[in-house]
């Protein structure tokens, strides 16, 4: 597969480079990435700035988060073009193989931490994500460089940059600027936020970050102060400094709302109704929608608006969460902090512990053995005899979670899947190819996870089951059960349904085509590899599960044909298949919904019993 996609990424590229000499000046590029975005969510009424974009210039209709859909697992694909098994960051918490510091020691950390980022590129031999990124290839070709917004994804698209050394760099702000944990201003940026009259600090999020609990709902309040304050570093001091120096500039802005507001919302505390559909998470998304609206004013004003492309991708979509289940045996068990008969956080170690027989550890608890009624604290899970040599892995996430086996042990690998396929959550198993073919699951490198990553590889990625309810668009009422501390009605994502792949993609400017719809299947990857193009930059590319240039989108870029492919694995002894649907350009695939048929949002009863293809 991979030199499959290496040549169809050679032959769009090639179509498309008509349009760019090496010797002439690149325009400007601004990503915009409204984080959670769903792809259908966006009309003149819920986001007009975002809908005007969309409507006047390309309207990515059939675009696609990269699985498992979270937040650094799709910065990593924009950011250099790649598909996860190359960029190695397979979700935002993984394994990492050796203790975190920064995370306080712990051997599945949560990615979003600048300090956590850093930490991981010197333990992977400089950067662990084994690629480079956009604004690192600009940054060396002289142009400039920004990224502005939520922390973890914001850092990620230069990472490597090291402040202390001679050259140009980037200008990072995100949550943590301004504290020890931040990235550096330099005096040229300081003195410049100080002139327009803003602090050197981003300010906290506020009532924005209040999650609730059980009993307590979320928050009501979009992220509004603190993403004013980015937008407004954006629009009144690194854009006019762009334009000062007079150089290409390529500028990323990760809004954390929607995403934020629909993880925290309030509205919809332990029922799945109105979930990430009440207002709470409606005006996060105009929250994003007013700061889209506020760069292109700036724009206008600077007369940089003719010579600025757009690109607006939302990393991946939303469900509401659920925490039902009827197999589940840690569903049984009473918790403090959960409500009776629901899922507790960390049910899939939980679970797995007891149908291995196997003692649980908590690696955000300096590896304590994890008490009867109790869970992990961050759910995820260390299971063995010794939790310094353990067996098994879980890295919790949402609306799937990672399996390692440091050891590859083909004998435990099927024991798992067994277990796994006796729970009512799940909805899909996908398995590292070197540990064999198990009936009821698919390879992982049919979706795009065997690459040239640096980090570990998962053994197994488990889906969870997705249903629609409480609308009659799917992908905007999806409800997935979540492996999170979050509470049945909030917002995750993270799934193989319909309502996590399916983000909202769109651009306008200068190179892109006005008034377009683009009927073929686009993803993340495929941003950063059109950003790449269109700025004429070149990347020494170290894995080949690249994105492709966006062609189409383009003037007299050629349209490619897009034919639909289905895989299905042999069923399980309980007769539960996973299915992967997707479309395919050239040999590179794009991923709609993957699951068991009638359990995943998108994927129906009949799935099942199509072609298979593609094995």
């Amino acid at each position: 597969m991979r030199r499959a996609i290496m040549l169809s990424a050679g032959l769009i590229l090639l179509s498309a480079s008509a349009g760019f000499s090496e010797t002439s000046r690149p325009h400007n590029t601004i990503l915009f990435v409204p984080d959670g975005l769903r792809g259908r969510i966006v009309t003149p009424e819920t986001a007009p700035a975002m809908a005007e974009v969309r409507d006047r210039g390309v309207n990515f209709k059939n675009s696609h988060s990269m699985f498992p859909t979270f937040t650094t697992a799709n910065a990593s694909a924009m950011a250099t073009g790649h598909y996860l098994g190359d960029t190695g960051d397979f979700s935002n918490t993984i394994y990492t193989g050796y203790p975190v510091a920064p995370a306080g020691g712990t051997v599945t950390p949560f990615l979003e931490a600048d300090p956590v980022i850093l930490d991981a590129d010197e333990h992977f031999g400089g950067d662990y994500l084994n690629e480079e990124t956009i604004l690192k290839m600009a940054r060396a070709k002289g142009f400039s460089t920004a990224a502005l917004g939520k922390l973890g994804p914001t850092l990620i698209f230069d990472h490597t940059d090291k402040i202390g050394a001679e050259g140009l760099h980037s200008i990072v702000v995100d949550d943590a600027t301004g504290s020890k944990n931040g990235v550096p201003l330099s005096e040229e940026v300081k003195t410049a936020l100080t002139k327009a009259g803003l602090p050197l600090a981003t300010p906290p999020r506020g009532d924005n970050g209040k999650a609730g609990d059980a009993k307590t709902p979320g928050t009501t309040v979009p992220n509004t102060a603190q993403q004013a304050y980015l937008v407004d570093v954006a629009t009144k001091v690194v854009l006019p400094l762009f334009k000062a120096r007079n150089k290409p500039f390529v500028l990323v802005f990760w809004s954390r709302d929607p995403d934020g507001s629909q993880h925290n919302n309030g509205d919809s505390l332990n029922t799945v109704t109105p979930g990430i559909n009440g207002p709470t998470s409606l005006a996060g998304i105009r929250n994003a929608d007013n700061n889209l609206a506020q760069l292109r004013k700036a724009l206008d004003e600077l007369g940089l608006a003719s010579d600025t492309n757009i690109v607006i991708a939302s990393d991946h979509g939303f469900s509401t969460i659920s925490k039902e289940s009827k197999s589940s045996a840690s569903a049984k068990v009473s918790y403090p902090d959960t409500p009776k008969a629901f899922l507790p956080l960390g049910f899939v170690a939980l679970d797995l512990a007891r149908a291995l027989d196997l003692p649980l550890f908590d690696p955000n608890d300096k590896n304590a053995k994890v008490a009867d009624g109790a869970h992990p604290k961050a759910g995820n899970g260390l299971l063995g005899q010794d939790p310094a040599k353990p067996e098994l892995v879980v890295a919790t996430n949402g609306g799937s979670d990672l399996i390692y086996l440091p050891k590859p042990d083909k004998k435990l690998a099927d024991r798992t899947v067994k277990a796994l396929l006796e729970q009512d959550y799940v909805s899909g198993i996908f398995v590292d190819d070197k540990l064999g073919r198990f009936h009821g699951t698919l390879p992982l490198s049919q979706i795009g996870l065997r690459g040239k990553a640096a980090t570990p590889m998962p053994s197994i990625v488990v889906n969870f089951r997705s249903y629609a309810e409480g609308c009659g668009e799917p992908s905007n009422c999806s409800v997935e059960v979540a492996d999170t501390v979050l509470r049945q009605g909030q917002g995750m994502h993270g799934s193989f349904g319909r309502g996590d792949t399916l983000n909202f993609m769109a651009a306008i400017g200068p190179d892109f085509k006005a008034g377009y719809v683009d009927p073929l299947p686009v993803n993340n990857a495929d941003v950063g590899m059109t950003i790449t193009g269109l700025m004429g930059l070149h990347a020494a590319s170290n894995g080949g599960l690249t994105g492709r240039m966006m062609s189409e989108a383009l003037p007299n870029g050629i349209v490619p044909k897009v034919v639909d492919g289905t895989v299905t694995s042999k069923p399980a002894a309980n007769g539960l298949r996973t299915v992967v649907k997707y479309q395919r350009v050239l040999s590179q695939r794009y991923f709609d919904v993957a699951g068991f048929p009638g359990r995943t949002v998108g994927l129906d009863v009949d799935a099942g019993k199509q072609k298979t293809a593609g094995k």
